[in-house]
């Protein structure tokens, strides 16, 4: 009996050892980041943001892999299956917080991942088609009763940000617009642009480019307070929806099973990479805030946006397609 506990004693030793070596060489190859929407939308604009930070910071790159679909399942669902060993990472937003409450999924939500850290937050903003004669949010509430069911706006996908942003407003302003559902925030801001759909409620970091530019008209941004990047632009509850307000954010999550040596690893990282000038230039211009959170902290962050997200769901009677 005690020569069996004595070699598993050792054998937790050597464990514990190379666990601990495994940590202080990482990494010693390139990073794949996973981010489970296509090219062009917030989760990608961040993801990337980060990733560039990262990459100075570990010594070795870390690079962008989008795989999009099903509301972010698919990518996500990769990451869940990927080996636990730090080389294989998830950017995840609020979509992520939605999906158990639309999808069943192909992995378990409460245990697939370990947090690694959280990297910011930021607002939507209602924005239009220019060729949409409107340039209020009460004009568009007005031309949107005037024609109900004639008005489109596009979304990320269903469960998206776009989409729970708009199904807000529908359920706030009481006005009956039309949901159309596309493969990514990139793909749906190209609709937009086009003027095929002519409404986006879109996160402020991938917008507001298209806005400076004159390609969308804005109206109003969604969180508790005008926001310094469209400072003329109101609150959505200011300009005639009280009680409107949705903000989205983003982390970074790892396979479960991730050593905890290599997790610490990379919230320190990534905390480095949010205090670069560059990084924090680039989120305050569009909108976005840095916000640090240690594991822990963002593993209760995240399971509390599941439980309020899924209350958003069930009471808009939110359905997959």
């Amino acid at each position: 009996m005690y020569g069996l506990l004595s070699r598993l004693l050792k054998a937790g030793a050597v464990l514990l050892a190379l666990t601990v070596t495994a940590a202080a060489e990482y990494p010693d190859k390139q990073i794949r980041l996973i981010i489970p929407f296509p090219p062009g939308g917030s989760n990608d604009v961040v993801g990337r943001l980060v990733a560039l930070q990262l990459s100075d910071v570990l010594g070795q790159q870390v690079y962008v892999d989008n795989r999009g679909g099903a509301g972010g399942t698919i990518g996500t669902d990769i990451a869940a299956k990927a080996a636990p060993d730090g080389y294989t990472l998830l950017v995840v937003s609020s979509a992520h917080a939605v999906n158990p409450a639309l999808y069943k999924l192909p992995y378990d939500h409460a245990k697939a991942f370990v947090p690694v850290a959280m990297f910011g937050s930021g607002t939507n903003v209602l924005a239009v088609n220019p060729e949409l004669p409107v340039h209020s949010v009460k004009e568009l509430i007005a031309f949107a009763k005037a024609k109900p069911g004639q008005l489109n706006y596009a979304s990320a996908g269903v469960g998206s940000f776009q989409h729970l942003g708009g199904e807000l407003f529908k359920l706030k302003a009481g006005v009956d617009i039309v949901h159309v559902p596309f493969r990514g925030g990139g793909p749906a801001m190209i609709d937009v642009i086009g003027g095929h759909t002519k409404i986006v409620f879109s996160s402020l970091i991938q917008t507001t480019p298209h806005i400076k530019s004159g390609q969308l008209r804005g109206l109003a941004t969604g969180g508790a307070k005008r926001n310094p990047v469209l400072p003329d632009l109101p609150t959505i509850a200011e300009a005639g929806v009280p009680g409107y307000e949705a903000n989205n954010w983003w982390g970074m999550l790892a396979p479960a099973g991730t050593p905890p040596a290599i997790v610490e690893k990379l919230n320190k990282a990534v905390s480095t990479a949010l205090d670069a000038p560059e990084l924090q230039k680039q989120f305050e211009a569009q909108g976005a805030t840095v916000v640090k959170m240690s594991p822990a902290e963002f593993g209760a962050y995240v399971e509390s946006e599941t439980v309020k997200w899924g209350e958003v769901v069930k009471q808009g009677h939110i359905t997959a397609h």
